[in-house]
């Protein structure tokens, strides 16, 4: 979400900064929208009796408020807490959180390379422009380097500070996926056979592949990736290698683990 919007649309959840509190209710500024000043009353702050507005916020409390109402001539918002719930508060402080350290990277950029603001300003814009937000090109950047900044109309000096700054500032995230592999052989040679199965399958060039014992005749098969799809492709691979690998008289089974996401900047 752009900065550089007068007005919120009814709905949009928003960051605000508590600048007054009354017996009637809370008056905030939109962080989001420079000078733009919003009120939340008191019926809006949850769904019971609030005796006391004091224990809900203080001033220059920062809130997740929604959008319930505007008066455009005269730029007053209404605004609600208990309309909020506990996924789009979540979503809106990791954007939030998101633009704000993507507006410090810039801001780095701009003084390595002496720009003014609005060279900056058209930077930031080319980078929205491309990727939709401000912080998907810094990430785009952060993960691919320069080449990921190829179609964006920087210049080579500018792709270029804009990764290196990126990637010091952002830790893109990663994909984990899984399965429990049970594989046995009755061959005499049986539990070599399934070891250079298991090697054998342990390749996929767009992936990390971890294969560990897990109990005889299990292993645990743990694939990691840049891309939640790209890590169930390897998995796939990794799995019809093995089926692939073993006798037709030896046993195969396996069963999908939870897959997770960690790391990255939020």
């Amino acid at each position: 979400m752009s900065s550089e919007q007068s007005l919120p649309e009814p709905g949009e959840v928003v960051v605000c900064t508590v600048r007054e509190i009354t017996s009637h209710g809370i008056y905030v500024n939109l962080d989001q929208y420079y000078g733009t000043n919003g009120f939340l009353h008191v019926s809006e702050i949850s769904t019971g009796w609030v005796r006391n507005i004091d224990r809900v916020a203080k001033v220059s409390q920062k809130l997740i408020l929604k959008v319930i109402r505007i008066n455009r001539a005269r730029r007053e918002i209404d605004l609600s807490l208990r309309q909020v719930t506990n996924e789009e508060r979540r979503a809106k402080v990791i954007e939030w959180k998101r633009e704000e350290r993507a507006l410090t990277i810039v801001d780095a950029v701009k003084k390595k390379l002496n720009m003014d603001d609005l060279h900056a300003k058209e930077l930031r814009q080319k980078l929205e422009g491309e990727f939709g937000t401000l912080y998907a090109g810094l990430e785009a950047a952060a993960k691919k380097g320069e080449k990921g900044l190829a179609t964006t109309g920087l210049s080579e000096k500018e792709a270029k500070t804009v990764a290196e700054i990126a990637a010091e500032k952002i830790v893109p995230p990663k994909y984990e996926v899984g399965a429990l592999v049970e594989v046995s052989s009755r061959s005499p040679e049986g539990i070599e056979q399934v070891k250079k199965t298991l090697m054998a399958a342990a390749s996929a060039p767009s992936a990390e592949v971890h294969i560990t014992y897990a109990g005889a005749p299990r292993y645990r098969v743990r694939i990691t990736a840049d891309d939640y799809k790209q890590a169930e492709k390897a998995l796939d691979g990794v799995i019809e290698k093995i089926k692939d690998g073993v006798g037709k008289h030896d046993a195969f089974s396996y069963k999908r683990e939870i897959s997770r996401k960690y790391g990255g900047s939020s």
